[in-house]
């Protein structure tokens, strides 16, 4: 059974960090590209970055470009989405997905995910 569970979230101030993990189950993690998506009160959820399998190449939308990096290992089967330089509007419930056959291209789409993990909160105070 595919299982993906993201933890990591919290109260933090502005201008702080917090490291998301996603950890894989029930399937080879680098086999699957893994994407990270948030959903803040009362607005639609939006990619937020995304790692292909394979090679591994990154593509992190440009409201959180220069803040947020995402990264994997595959010893761990773990992803990880790193957060510096908080805002308060990056107060979300985060999600990480997965998708064997995810393509770098359509990554910000939740449409191409086939597998989701429950949220983690992160709340950024001003």
């Amino acid at each position: 059974e595919v299982q993906l569970q993201a933890s990591g979230g919290g109260l933090v101030q502005a201008g702080g960090s917090l490291t998301l993990s996603c950890v894989a189950s029930g399937f080879t993690f680098d086999a699957y590209g893994i994407g990270w998506f948030r959903q803040a009160p009362g607005k639609e959820r939006e990619g937020i970055a995304c790692i292909s399998r394979g090679d591994h190449t990154t593509y992190v939308v440009d409201s959180v470009k220069g803040r947020f990096t995402i990264s994997s290992d595959g010893a761990k089967n773990t992803a990880y989405l790193q957060m510096t330089s908080l805002k308060p509007e990056d107060t979300a419930v985060y999600y990480c997905a997965a998708d064997r056959w995810l393509i770098l291209q359509r990554c910000m789409s939740g449409d191409e995910y086939s597998y989701w993990g429950q949220g983690t909160e992160v709340t950024v105070s001003s």
